[in-house]
């Protein structure tokens, strides 16, 4: 499909859409192409703007909101660092401890674990969140 920007010899301009040039000039000829506004069909295609930047400007977007997204990830790295204890590898036995034994007034911990066993520490009832972990170096 293609959208041309037409112009009739009232001096309006309107946007039409075709399935491509070969079908424009055909339906042209054949004075099927008629002004939406005086019904005339003397009408030709007016200079067009190509729609090139859309894919750059998609990338720009998305660079910023990448970045949007890293530094908002990288504060709540911060956070957990600051405000819980790092278990790493030894999370699951850590977290399994903490609920079974109903350690009250226990800091909260953050570490490490395979999709696998964060599944099965939920499936025991354990809340677990997994956050993508930014590299500080990353920023």
């Amino acid at each position: 499909m293609i959208k041309y920007n037409l112009l009739c010899k009232c001096g309006e301009n309107f946007e039409s859409w075709f399935s491509s040039s070969r079908e424009f000039d055909s339906l042209c000829k054949k004075k099927l192409v008629k002004c939406i506004y005086c019904e005339s069909s003397s009408v030709k295609k007016n200079v067009m703007a190509p729609n090139l930047a859309s894919r750059s400007n998609k990338k720009i977007a998305n660079s910023g909101i990448n970045k949007n997204i890293k530094k908002q990830l990288l504060q709540i790295r911060k956070y957990l660092e600051k405000n819980f204890k790092d278990v790493g590898e030894n999370f699951p036995h850590e977290a399994r401890s903490i609920h079974y034994d109903k350690k009250k007034g226990i800091q909260g911990i953050y570490g490490k674990a395979t999709p696998e066993e964060a599944s099965e520490l939920q499936e025991e009832g354990i809340e677990v969140e997994t956050i993508p972990w930014v590299d500080k170096s990353e920023n």
